[in-house]
């Protein structure tokens, strides 16, 4: 598990959103390397999807955000993808009227290199073999599950560096959750670092490097994954323990 941590894949130093007049990140910093999984936990509303929203460029922020070493405010919205940078949104935002397959390939908007593409999407129907055999049926109709198989096979078409993960377990049944956490994991071990956000804190400490606790837009703890386990105040607040 161990990583480079000399120069940070990501930076992020005194990010800041407003939401009108509601101060929804209060100049949160923090780091993700190179080959990690590190988790955004908190409860609803204390900005985890909008620490991925501003980092993808999706609603306007202050404050400093590197990304390979370039400034990711200076890189407009619609080129983050393209420099290594993929998100699977909250609520998977699968397109409903496009086959699976169709789906997949919207992944690989930006992309050129035909031949690579075509085996990309080849390993993303062996990461989800549910996938190929939907390959010709309408997004709309899958499960959820399987809208969510396809949310991050999606973002993988991307070639990301840095996949944005945003509650991937959202609404699902447990077994099918424990499905999606044994596939991050081994995406992760192909080489994608992933920045999580996730209600499921148990899951998400068990399978994370690191991870930031979140309160009211507010980073409140940091640690080890599995030290944040044992760590009493995150059991009484989010393990129910």
């Amino acid at each position: 598990m161990g990583t480079d941590r000399s120069t940070p894949l990501l930076q992020v130093n005194d990010l800041q959103v407003y939401y009108g007049a509601i101060y929804a990140i209060r100049g949160i910093t923090f780091v993700v390397n190179e080959g990690e999984i590190v988790s955004l936990i908190g409860a609803n509303g204390a900005g985890k999807t909008t620490t991925l929203r501003a980092l993808s460029g999706l609603i306007p922020s202050t404050g400093k955000m590197e990304f390979c070493g370039k400034d990711l405010r200076k890189i407009p919205t619609h080129q983050r993808v393209g420099r290594g940078l993929a998100q699977s949104p909250e609520g998977r935002g699968v397109f409903p009227g496009l086959t699976v397959r169709e789906n997949i390939e919207m992944g690989a908007y930006c992309r050129r290199d035909v031949a690579q593409i075509a085996s990309d999407m080849e390993e993303c129907y062996q990461l989800f073999p549910k996938l190929r055999d939907r390959r010709a049926q309408l997004a709309g109709t899958l499960s959820g599950g399987e809208q969510q198989m396809l949310a991050i096979s999606r973002a993988l078409m991307a070639k990301p560096r840095l996949l944005l993960l945003d509650e991937p377990s959202l609404g699902l049944a447990p077994l099918i959750v424990a499905q999606i956490f044994e596939i991050i994991q081994r995406v992760n071990k192909k080489g994608v670092t992933i920045l999580l956000v996730e209600q499921n804190a148990r899951m998400a400490l068990k399978q994370s490097h690191r991870a930031y606790v979140l309160e009211t837009g507010r980073i409140v703890l940091e640690g080890m994954g599995h030290d944040l386990l044992e760590n009493d105040q995150v059991r009484r607040s989010y393990l129910g323990v």
